[in-house]
């Protein structure tokens, strides 16, 4: 009877090596199936892509995103409207309370000798341009003279004419241009000396100027 046990046990062990066999075969077989379908799904990417290259690294090959730079500061813009203040000419200013000038509206300046306005009455200087400011209105005939004077002083004049008129077409008759021109002639640097013109000039409608060399002059 004990001989008839240990084979029936045998015989149990054998099936169970058999068994164990078998699980260990379909492991194995389903590990292959496994990876058999990853190295397909690898070589199906790598045949869709086709050939690849590494990216250069080199930095002359990089786009360089720069941020955007800012506005420009308007300096030229700044410059002029700071000049055209400076040059602006005040209706506030009178003459009397700068310089001293005669009862023929003559001016000049200090350092500039009597002799230099002599002559300038007497009509030793040469007229070498003109403004004309009848029919003018005020704040017209302001910004006018101050753009005249600026280009004469660009050409390098040195004595001009500016017709203010004698306030006969004005209300009240009064000359209220004759007096504001030679306030505003008094407040330019480059104005060294003025009169009235002489009769032939222009007599009391007018005054003669005298502008300071330019440095091109």
């Amino acid at each position: 009877m004990a001989t008839m046990k240990d084979f029936a046990a045998l015989k149990g062990l054998r099936r169970d090596l058999q068994e164990q066999e078998k699980a260990r075969a379909l492991a194995l077989a389903e590990r292959a199936r496994q990876e058999a379908a990853i190295r397909e799904e690898a070589n199906l990417f790598r045949n869709s892509i086709g050939q690849i290259a590494p990216l250069r690294s080199k930095a002359i090959d990089k786009a360089l995103h720069l941020p955007d730079a800012p506005l420009p500061i308007p300096r030229q813009h700044l410059a002029d409207e700071q000049a055209a203040l400076l040059e602006s000419l005040s209706d506030e200013f009178t003459i009397d309370t700068l310089m001293d000038s005669d009862e023929n509206l003559s001016f000049a300046r200090p350092g500039v000798g009597m002799d230099v306005l002599s002559k300038l009455r007497r009509g030793n200087w040469v007229i070498q341009a003109q403004l004309d400011l009848h029919g003018y209105r005020r704040d017209q005939a302001r910004e006018a003279l101050g753009d005249f004077l600026r280009q004469s002083r660009r050409r390098g004049l040195r004595c001009v004419r500016v017709i203010h008129g004698k306030g006969l077409g004005s209300v009240n008759k009064e000359p209220v241009l004759k007096h504001k021109v030679r306030n505003w002639l008094a407040q330019k640097d480059e104005v060294m000396a003025f009169c009235q013109a002489r009769a032939a000039d222009g007599g009391a409608g007018a005054l003669v100027v005298l502008l300071k060399s330019s440095e091109r002059a």
